[in-house]
C-alpha cells in the first residue's frame, strides 16, 4: 500500500530477501494490491468489525460519493448486530480476528509445502498472534518484528485492548526465537517487562533504500525559504510549536519572517493547528497542499510527486509529536527525508537515539520534554533564523551524501540475527 509506513517496511524488504535465497509466501490483509511476483494471499478477517473496517477501504478504491455511502450502508446493516456482540465480548481493535484467518491459511499452506521460518511483522497484533499460534502448533521457528511499541511508557494497561497488547508482547518475548524492535528504548522497556526475552531481543533500524530510480532531481533555491512538512498531523503531532516560532520571528525579526513560507502536504490540518492559526500572522505564509494524488498527465504516482516536492524544499520539517510513546518511536518519514539530501529541522520528544542519528548527519534538532522549561518555540525560532541567514548568504547545501539507514542493511542484520541461517 503506497504511502503506508507499515506496508513499506515489509514490501521493500522482499527483493532483498529473494536475493538472499529466501522464498517469501505472504499472508496480508485485503487492502492494497496483490503482489504479482511472489505468492501472496490477501485474507479477510473473520469478525464483523474487521470485515466492515476492510470493506470501507476496499470500496473506496472503486466507489465514491453517494454510491460509496449507499453500498456501505447496505453492507453494514446486517453486520451491525454482530458487531455489537463482538465489541461487548471482545472489545479489541477491529482487525483482531484476522488472527484466525491467517492461522487457518497458514495451516493449509504448511500441509502442502515445508516452511523454515514464520516471520510476523507489523503494528496490528493479529499478525503476531497468528504467527505464535502457528509456531506452537507446527514447531516452525518464529521471527517477530514489532513496529510500534505495545505498551505506552509510564502507563499501566487497563482496558481490554491494552491488556491484549501487553499479552501479545509477552507471547513474543516468551516464544519467538528472535524478536526485533525499531528503537533502543522500545527493546529496553520490553525486556524490563519480560526478562525471559534475554538476548533473543534485537534492535533493527528499518531505513529505506534510495527512493529515486534515476538521478537525484536537482534542487533550486527560490525567492522564499520553503519550510515543508510532509505527512499526517494529529492532536499530539501538531504544528503549534512551529507556528509559535514563526510568530516570534514575526515580532523580533520581521525581515526573516517575510522570507519564509510554511508548506504542509499530505492530509488535513489537525484541529489544534487550525485553532492556533485563526488569529496568527502565520496563516498568511501557510500553503496547505493536502493529499497529492497521481498525475494522469505526467504519469507520476502520488508518491513520486511527493518525493520530488520534498527534494525541492529548502528545509524539511520533521514533527515527532509530544506523547510518551515517542520515547520508543522513530517516524518512518525520517528515513525518507534523509534520502532527500536537504536540511532537516526536527522536533524530537525524549528520544536521544533519534536526536543523535539526525545530528550526526548534520541536521538541526529541537528536543522537547527534557524538563528544562518550555522554551521550544524560542529554540526553534533561533534555528529557523540561523537557517534563513545561511539560505540568504550562500544557500542551504545538501548536508550529506544520502542515508546510511537502508532496507538492504536492515535485511542483512535481520538474517544475521537469526541463528538458523
Amino acid at each position: 500500500m503506497d504511502g503506508r509506513a507499515a506496508s513499506q517496511t515489509i514490501t521493500d524488504k522482499i527483493p532483498h530477501l529473494i536475493a538472499a535465497g529466501i522464498e517469501p509466501v505472504v499472508l496480508s490483509g485485503v487492502q492494497g494490491r496483490r503482489d504479482t511476483v511472489i505468492e501472496h494471499h490477501p485474507l479477510w478477517p473473520w469478525g464483523p468489525a474487521g470485515i466492515r473496517f476492510e470493506l470501507r477501504h476496499v470500496l473506496r478504491q472503486h466507489l465514491s460519493g453517494w454510491a460509496y455511502r449507499l453500498v456501505m450502508l447496505l453492507l453494514s446493516l446486517p453486520l451491525l448486530p454482530l458487531m455489537l456482540i463482538e465489541k461487548w465480548l471482545w472489545p479489541l481493535e477491529s482487525s483482531w480476528s484476522w488472527r484466525f484467518a491467517a492461522r487457518h491459511k497458514g495451516r493449509a499452506l504448511a500441509r502442502a509445502q515445508r516452511f523454515d521460518l514464520i516471520y510476523s511483522t507489523g503494528g496490528a497484533y493479529a499478525a503476531h498472534l497468528a504467527a505464535c499460534d502457528l509456531h506452537r502448533e507446527l514447531g516452525i521457528p518464529w521471527l517477530a518484528e514489532v513496529h510500534d511499541p505495545f505498551v505506552t511508557p509510564g502507563h499501566t494497561p487497563v482496558t481490554a485492548h491494552e491488556r491484549m497488547k501487553l499479552e501479545v508482547e509477552r507471547q513474543i518475548c516468551t516464544h519467538a526465537q528472535v524478536a526485533v524492535w525499531f528503537t533502543d528504548q522500545a527493546l529496553a522497556h520490553a525486556r524490563s517487562r519480560h526478562p525471559q526475552l534475554a538476548e533473543r531481543g534485537h534492535v533493527l533500524l528499518p531505513g529505506i533504500d534510495n527512493p529515486f530510480d534515476d538521478e537525484l532531481p536537482p534542487y533550486t533555491r527560490g525567492s522564499k525559504l520553503v519550510l515543508g512538512h510532509f505527512g499526517s498531523l494529529s492532536s499530539t503531532r501538531t504544528l503549534v510549536r512551529v507556528i509559535e516560532a514563526l510568530e516570534t520571528l514575526a515580532q523580533q525579526t520581521p525581515d526573516v519572517f517575510a522570507d519564509i513560507e510554511l508548506h504542509v502536504t499530505g492530509g488535513p490540518l489537525d484541529p489544534v493547528t487550525r485553532e492556533r492559526l485563526q488569529a496568527s500572522p502565520v496563516q498568511a505564509v501557510l500553503r496547505h497542499h493536502g493529499r497529492i494524488e497521481a498525475d494522469p498527465v505526467s504519469g507520476l504516482s502520488g508518491r513520486a510527486r511527493i518525493l520530488r516536492m520534498m527534494r525541492a524544499t529548502d528545509v524539511l520539517l520533521l514533527i515527532h509529536g509530544e506523547e510518551p510513546i515517542c520515547e520508543e518511536y522513530i517516524p518512518s518519514k525520517m528515513y525518507e527525508y534523509l534520502w532527500m539530501r536537504r536540511p532537516i529541522l526536527a522536533q524530537v520528544h525524549r528520544n536521544p537515539q533519534m536526536a543523535r542519528m539526525l545530528t550526526e548527519l548534520g541536521h538541526e534538532v529541537i528536543e522537547t520534554g527534557l524538563g528544562e522549561g518550555d522554551d521550544t518555540a524560542a529554540r526553534m525560532a533561533m534555528a529557523l533564523k540561523a537557517l534563513c541567514m545561511r539560505w540568504r548568504d550562500r544557500g542551504l547545501a545538501d548536508p550529506s551524501d544520502g542515508s546510511p539507514y537502508t532496507t538492504q542493511r536492515a535485511v542483512a542484520r535481520l538474517l544475521a540475527a537469526f541463528p538458523s541461517r
